[in-house]
């Protein structure tokens, strides 16, 4: 609770208070924004959304591969370093529950400001770690802090005019799942080459940059809200009960999840068993196939914006189902065209679940302007709910059914987030 108050207090000096506009007697300073923009967004901040977003969520995932490596260096179990990302996981979480609605609260610039310095300062901390429990505590902090990134992505759709709001969501978008799939070949590169503590200072330098860049280029933004931190939280279940397309956006995504989470989660284990007996490397490699579908999610966000989100929310869930459905021919091919068929299923339906995330976050973020940030936060509970459900179902299918029954998981979750979307009352939203 400690850090809600840093940031309560902090974001909260002066914020409510009417700002400066640019044309007052500070031009120097970075132009205030309301609700919903009227001028396009300038290529380069799309750039500093988009990275900031990648590196922030990227901090949660920098960890997994180097584990080994770090139980040996500091003399703790498997056991023990496992909680490394379990506790990643579980401070993110918590954090978009309650830090993420501030955003409606205060000036979101601060808030992106305070969290890339606090996250750059546990990345560091970490980087200097003595033994596993210091770093299990820094662990959590900096899920929580991460967080930056789900403040990052109502801000981009603040600034955005209307009808081009899903194509800057998606390229916001496209940076954050990028730093998702790419994390783990980084970071297994620099452990092997220069150790983890390594990665951990290469990461808190790489946030404390984009804190700063932040801080020259992104605009203020007036609060949308007066309420209480505790009205705030309140009023998350209020946005759940008051918006069926938040609850249908909330559940087609977090099924979409549970496949995603059970695929990447099982893949480096089943690569290494027979027929394959392949390494980390080779799972790196299928997270390069994953970021290349990632790579469309600016495609998705035009269409969203011509055809409106709900049509691409059923175009991305039904890719998605196709692409997870193919890999059910897999154990009747030579294990060489099984490993192409696995990558080319990695690229559909890494496309078809950023593709229906897209078109969610632009539908939901249309609900509520002054909401946007309760909103982002009810959509990711969701979506980190389906995760969690995925990485516990797929390690436990995987250890007595084998693959194909994850492979089962992953097509049955994604044909249930099409049903959804396909239901009568979501035929009508747009």
């Amino acid at each position: 609770m400690s850090l809600i108050r840093t940031v309560h207090s902090i974001a909260g000096n002066g914020s409510v208070a009417p700002m400066a506009s640019a044309t007052t007697t500070q031009p120097s300073r970075p132009a205030t924004t309301s609700q919903g923009g009227s001028e396009p967004v300038p290529a380069g901040l799309y750039l500093l959304l988009a990275t900031g977003a990648g590196l922030s969520v990227a901090s949660l995932y920098y960890s997994q591969p180097m584990l080994g490596v770090m139980g040996t260096n500091l003399g703790a179990s498997d056991t023990a370093v496992g909680f490394v990302p379990t506790l990643n996981q579980l401070g993110y979480a918590l954090g978009i529950l309650l830090l993420t609605p501030l955003g409606d609260r205060f000036d979101r610039r601060r808030i992106i400001l305070i969290k890339a310095a606090l996250l750059s300062g546990a990345l560091l901390l970490g980087s200097l770690a003595p033994d596993i429990l210091p770093l299990l505590a820094v662990s959590f902090a900096v899920g929580l802090t991460a967080t930056l990134a789900q403040d990052i992505v109502p801000a981009a759709a603040t600034l955005a005019p209307e009808k081009q709001r899903g194509k800057v969501v998606g390229t916001v978008m496209t940076g954050l799942l990028l730093g998702i799939l790419l994390s783990r070949v980084i970071s297994g590169v620099v452990a092997e080459h220069f150790g983890w503590r390594a990665m951990y200072m290469l990461a808190a330098a790489s946030v404390a940059l984009i804190g700063v860049v932040a801080w020259r280029g992104l605009p203020r933004f007036r609060p949308a809200s007066t309420l209480t931190y505790g009205a705030l939280l309140g009023s998350l279940s209020t946005l759940w009960r008051t918006h069926g397309a938040l609850r249908r956006a909330a559940l087609a995504q977090g099924l979409l999840s549970v496949g995603f989470s059970a695929f990447w989660s099982t893949l480096a284990v089943m690569l290494h068993g027979a027929p394959f007996h392949l390494g980390s490397a080779a799972a790196g490699a299928f997270g390069l196939a994953g970021a290349a579908g990632a790579l469309g999610a600016p495609v998705a966000g035009r269409i969203s914006d011509r055809l409106g989100p709900a049509v691409v929310t059923r175009l991305g869930a039904g890719l998605t189902a196709i692409s997870f459905a193919t890999m059910l021919a897999a154990p009747w091919l030579e294990p060489g065209s099984r490993l192409w068929l696995i990558a080319a299923s990695a690229i559909g339906f890494d496309l078809g679940v950023q593709m229906t995330l897209v078109a969610h976050q632009t539908l939901v973020f249309g609900l509520e302007p002054s909401a946007r940030s309760r909103l982002n936060a009810v959509l990711f509970t969701g979506v980190f709910t389906g995760m969690s459900l995925g990485a516990a179902s797929g390690s436990l299918l995987l250890a007595r059914w084998g693959w194909e029954a994850v492979t089962l998981l992953a097509t049955a979750s994604a044909l249930a987030a099409l049903l959804v979307r396909l239901w009568p009352g979501a035929r009508t939203a747009r």
